[in-house]
């Protein structure tokens, strides 16, 4: 007799959580999502307190108040996890931490049913040693990550210009439209929203900074402490407003500039 899956959410992005969800039972309508949770800081509420029964996990790795890893470090999980995250950097580490599977934003209903391919096949066939898996699991990824966006094709007095990627030094959304800066202080409109953006772009180069700004490394030219504990970004050519990164996301900010 078939039992329904029983999964929970951890995920900062509302409209993420939701899309995962929706796609979750449009492949299955008996799975249910018993919690959606949106910090690490209410995950580890909810693990440790809660009574409740559930089979898998699906995570994002960078939540606005960290790392999911640090979840499972502090609250012993033994549950599998499926990693959803726009970030490819962090396969390693994702497998030590009863992770299966590790997906990449932006997903589609094909990638999901395929990862949950993955956990019936791995729950039919008894696993007994995650090590054993890790090898061949990293090797499929490797295979399957998807590229970045290397140039934008953008309308401008009438043409199509190519402007490639890395010569955007930021991007800046104002009443809904998204503004591309390149080094050399033109200005240009995208068809992207940042949160494409930031699923897109390398974030090897790109960073988040806050809801308004996406920056590239190279734009920074200095990095000033602010109040509470946020930092102050210097960027070239210059915003006509101060580009914060929070507090929470600080320490994360440092750790990219400093790769």
């Amino acid at each position: 007799m078939k039992r329904n899956l029983h999964i929970v959410i951890i995920e900062d992005e509302a409209a993420t959580a939701r899309n995962l969800e929706y796609i979750l039972q449009e492949i299955d309508p008996d799975t249910k999502v018993i919690a959606t949770l949106q910090s690490i800081s209410e995950a580890i509420d909810w693990f440790t307190s809660t009574n409740r029964s559930y089979d898998l996990i699906f995570s994002d790795i960078r939540l606005s108040d960290g790392v999911s890893f640090d979840i499972f470090r502090q609250v012993s999980i033994r549950k599998p996890v499926i990693f959803v995250t726009a970030y490819h950097d962090y396969a390693i580490e994702a497998f030590r931490n009863n992770g299966i599977d590790y997906v990449l934003k932006p997903f589609d209903r094909e990638e999901i049913q395929r990862t949950l391919h993955k956990y019936n096949t791995l729950i039919a066939a008894d696993i007994k040693s995650e090590q054993a898996e890790t090898a061949p699991m990293l090797q499929e990824f490797r295979y399957t990550t998807k590229p970045y966006k290397k140039s934008f094709l953008i309308h401008y007095c009438g043409r199509l210009i190519p402007v490639e990627a890395v010569k955007i030094h930021w991007f800046h959304t104002e009443h809904e439209i998204v503004y591309a800066h390149t080094a050399d202080g033109k200005q240009y409109v995208v068809e992207f929203t940042l949160e494409q953006l930031e699923h897109e772009l390398d974030p090897a180069i790109f960073f988040r900074a806050n809801r308004q700004f996406v920056i590239n490394k190279n734009a920074v030219n200095a990095v000033e402490y602010f109040f509470n504990g946020r930092l102050l970004v210097n960027i070239h050519p210059s915003a006509h407003e101060q580009v914060l990164v929070s507090k929470a996301k600080a320490m994360h900010f440092r750790k990219w500039l400093d790769q």
